[in-house]
């Protein structure tokens, strides 16, 4: 053990002397794609190999009760699991991975290299009702971060590599190497520079390559273009643009709202039996929840909607109108309930799937009741597509993304402008309601988003116990002028705060505000210190966030602001101080 680790410490000074940080980055890059690339292709595999396993046999026009059986096992699974096998929390995947770039310097603990795999496939085999990209980029980012500190890596190459790994598990997972480096960028918000661009490029590439490898070189789904775009089109889609906004709003406020709800709910067993039972029962009247949801996108994109009625007790309804219309509605507005109750009830998995599994709904949906209602000549198929866009830009909040991502799985790359209009209305149009995103609302109330600002980001990264200062002399509440003039004549600083025996924090005396007494020695004893001390206009706690401080050091003008906890005073922390860690690190943290 003592000889690797020998090994390990002449191959990084070796490499510190004759490989630059940036080339080092590069060659790492296409390690990272390649291990995340491997972890995202054995997740799919095994995810497939268990659903295969306990739904082997099933026929479309029978219901059959194991579709409801089946989540609620998994999930319990998966709680035993981390509760008494791993007894650590696993978490969701990409907020997980926000708050270790923006609050945590890059560390993501080295279990999480595995723990998201195991656990999300248990969850989505076992028929969760959420997707494999959450666990998969929380995997690829975990094996960057490790990697990147194993190696004693600088934060800012860290986090290039946690955004390579990503980008990386992205790519794999959906084979999509373009929408996978856009992810990084947009959803991840790594700040872009030319030497950033391509590491990520090589990790793409390389986990796509790896993807293609196992899992064939075909698109994630099978779409023919068979209604090219027309300019009169635009109205439909700019309207469809607009519902598919108001359908994310109203995936994103009830995800928040029913995880308030959960939040209630006291002990993990009564929120897993409550989730399950909600899961179970959705499931039961809508089986195209279970699982993914692949089959049912896959089958929107071909215009077919009997996925409706399959395995359902609505399957000899297939003629009713009222049962078609209500269907619909119901899966499109009631698929955030069954993934929210699969997240709560303690299943792991990502929202990716949940939000184009609903997109295409949308868009088969708006398409046919156009075609019914109007006799308009739209293509059916092409909406299912642009809607999965729409969605993912709304709840994601990444229009980007979405525009590449579904161009790349579909092959509808003839569809862009399309792709293009609905993914910018729907962004638009939830962005005036709802500021975060699914992924950033919980971290944003916190204090923890990590953001394309730059000033925000360094100032997320300072945290108050680094910049506390506690050269100060302090004085008793008790003293008198005299003994505070021993003080001062002992102190290089010109703020004494003022403290009782248990040290309690009082207030300050500034040296500015007493230089009329000091040379006064006949008030020495008559004068308390009670009398000379100030109440400063601002205080800071150690949680509190870099960016509070730095308005408070702007709304009173202080140079030093006491830190206190509990009524007890920590020290101080220093404008100057504060100016002189933020330059560093901004230097640290950007590009040379």
């Amino acid at each position: 053990m003592k000889k690797s680790a020998n090994l390990v410490t002449r191959f990084l000074i070796w490499r510190r002397n004759n490989v630059s940080d940036s080339r080092f980055v590069n060659f790492l890059s296409i390690i990272v794609g390649f291990l995340t690339g491997l972890a995202a292709v054995f997740l799919k595999k095994m995810v497939h190999f268990v659903q295969e396993l306990l739904t082997r046999g099933f026929l479309p026009q029978d219901f059959n009760l194991n579709y409801v059986i089946y989540p609620l096992i998994g999930i319990f699974l998966v709680l035993i699991f981390v509760r008494y096998g791993l007894r650590k929390t696993v978490g969701h995947g990409i907020p997980n991975v926000l708050y270790a770039i923006g609050k945590n310097s890059g560390i993501i603990k080295n279990y999480q290299m595995w723990a998201s795999i195991v656990t999300s496939t248990i969850t989505v085999g076992f028929g969760g009702s959420v997707g494999l990209e959450g666990p998969t980029v929380s995997t690829g980012a975990a094996i960057g971060s490790n990697l990147g500190r194993f190696l004693h890596l600088d934060f800012k190459s860290i986090i290039l590599l946690i955004g390579c790994a990503s980008a990386g598990a992205m790519a794999a997972i959906f084979k999509a190497p373009i929408a996978a480096i856009i992810f990084a960028i947009e959803v991840l918000m790594l700040d872009l520079t030319l030497t950033a661009l391509v590491p990520l490029l090589i990790a793409s590439v390389t986990a796509t390559l790896v993807s293609y490898a196992f899992l064939g070189q075909m698109f994630l789904y099978d779409f023919q273009i068979e209604h090219t775009f027309k300019i009169e089109e635009v109205p439909f889609y700019v309207i469809f643009g607009v519902l598919a906004g108001f359908i994310s709003l109203h995936f994103t406020r009830m995800y928040n709202y029913l995880d308030r709800l959960f939040d209630k709910i006291k002990g993990w067993f009564l929120r897993y039996i409550i989730g399950a039972l909600i899961l179970g029962l959705l499931i039961f009247l809508f089986p195209s929840f279970y699982g993914e949801g692949y089959d049912a996108i896959h089958s929107c994109l071909q215009g077919d909607y009997s996925y409706l009625y399959n395995h359902t007790i609505f399957f000899g309804l297939h003629e009713n109108r009222f049962v078609f219309i209500t269907l619909f509605l119901a899966i499109i507005l009631l698929k955030v309930v069954a993934t929210q109750a699969t997240f709560r009830s303690g299943g792991v998995g990502g929202i990716f799937a949940p939000s184009m599994f609903i997109g295409a709904n949308t868009g088969l949906f708006f398409a046919s009741i156009l075609n019914y209602a109007w006799n308009s000549p739209v293509a059916t198929r092409n909406f299912a597509l642009v809607g999965m866009a729409g969605l993912v830009a709304g709840v994601i909040h990444a229009p980007l993304t979405a525009i590449f991502l579904i161009a790349e799985i579909t092959g509808g790359y003839g569809l862009f402008m399309p792709l293009m209009i609905v993914s910018t209305i729907s962004y638009g149009t939830i962005r005036f309601f709802e500021k975060n995103s699914v992924y950033t609302n919980q971290l944003a109330k916190r204090g923890e988003l990590f953001t394309h600002h730059k000033d925000k980001v360094v100032l997320s990264l300072l945290k108050v116990p680094d910049l506390l200062e506690t050269n100060f002399k302090t004085v008793q509440k008790d003293a008198n002028l005299g003994d505070l003039v021993k003080v001062i004549s002992k102190s290089k600083r010109n703020v004494f705060p003022v403290v009782d025996e248990e040290n309690n924090f009082y207030g300050t005396v500034h040296l500015n505000d007493i230089r009329h007494v000091i040379f006064k020695p006949e008030l020495y004893d008559s004068t308390p210190v009670s009398n000379l001390m100030n109440t400063p206009l601002a205080t800071a706690s150690p949680d509190e966030s870099m960016e509070d401080i730095v308005e408070k050091f702007q709304t009173t003008q202080h140079f030093n602001i006491p830190v206190i906890k509990d009524g007890k005073y920590l020290g101080f922390v220093s404008r100057a101080n504060v100016l002189t860690k933020y330059r560093k690190l901004l230097k640290h943290f950007s590009e040379d």
